[in-house]
């Protein structure tokens, strides 16, 4: 098999379809074999009803890894690189923002520079709002200084790699999951191209703003123990000024005397050190949060059900 299209489908009833027919008019006539690995994340529209009536038609080689609950994008590109068999993998969303025929332009990059191992396509002209996009841009500059791994800016999980990619990812067990970092992680040679990201076919998105900001602390607190020192810092400057303080109000009572202390002074100074001390606690306990959850050594993900026409009489 030459190549493998991972899936994630969320509540895309209305694109599954279309999806299909745009990835078999771009492969019609490039010679390649491929397939296409739907993962239904848990839906709760027609999503898996529509994905199992282009499983039983095969008009292409199709499986469908379905979900018992929604379990995140993060698992679902697990499943399908646990399922996918072509030498080369594709990782595209189902709304066609990302067009099949992209995907074709990157195995012919991999076919004839095998140098790269790895296509990754990156935005180069967004239609997101100001703000959005200072908030992102500001979480590729945090997190590219915090972590050892660097992230492209605008660099999407939409990819094309070779197997031993996928087989080196498949080695990283972790539950919290974050595959832009893990794709730096693992290293490899890495071929940028530009794209420009296409309407949705249909439905709205499935990221809000809250969304975004969770998967990015979900990157930060995953490729970095930086923040943890961020607790040691101002525990050492609070020290510090709690020093000073200390020979001020020693100097003022030994020199000119103090009649009442001040209650404004003592008030914010504990509100201070109180701030200081929870969030210094909140940061130690994202990273003691994540190890408490695994080290029960869950799963990533539960399949309810995997279709696979390699199973077919």
């Amino acid at each position: 098999m030459k190549l493998s299209l991972i899936v994630p489908c969320y509540n895309e009833a209305e694109n599954v379809e279309e999806f299909q027919k745009a990835v078999m008019q771009a492969f019609k006539d490039s010679g390649y074999d491929y397939e296409i690995v739907f993962v239904d994340d848990g839906s709760i529209d027609a999503t898996y009803h529509n994905l199992k009536k282009i499983f039983d038609a095969q008009k292409c080689p199709v499986k469908v890894v379905s979900f018992s609950r929604n379990f995140g994008k993060e698992s679902a590109i697990y499943a399908g690189l646990q399922q996918a068999s072509g030498d080369y993998i594709s990782l595209i969303d189902a709304d066609l923002q990302q067009r099949p025929e992209i995907v074709r332009d990157m195995v012919k990059i991999l076919d004839e520079q095998p140098e790269y191992d790895v296509v990754a396509a990156y935005q180069d002209r967004r239609g997101e709002g100001k703000a959005l996009s200072f908030f992102k841009k500001s979480f590729y500059a945090l997190i590219n200084h915090l972590s050892n791994v660097k992230l492209k800016a605008d660099a999407s999980d939409f990819r094309t790699f070779r197997r031993s990619v996928a087989e080196s990812i498949l080695h990283l067990g972790e539950y919290h999951r974050f595959s832009k970092g893990i794709f730096s992680w693992v290293g490899y040679n890495t071929c940028f191209i530009p794209y420009v990201a296409c309407e949705r076919a249909a439905g709205v998105t499935k990221w809000s703003f809250m969304k975004l900001f969770n998967y990015a602390i979900e990157g930060i607190i995953g490729f970095s123990t930086k923040p943890l020192r961020i607790a040691t810092v101002m525990g050492t400057f609070t020290g510090v000024a709690a020093v000073i303080y200390l020979l001020v109000v020693l100097i003022q009572k030994l020199a000119i005397g103090i009649d009442v202390p001040g209650y404004a002074t003592v008030v914010i100074l504990i509100l201070f050190l109180g701030a200081v001390q929870l969030f210094c606690i909140g940061i130690i306990g994202e990273y003691v949060g994540r190890t408490f959850e695994q080290s029960k050594n869950r799963p990533i993900y539960i399949a309810k059900e995997i279709l696979d026409y390699t199973e077919q009489s």
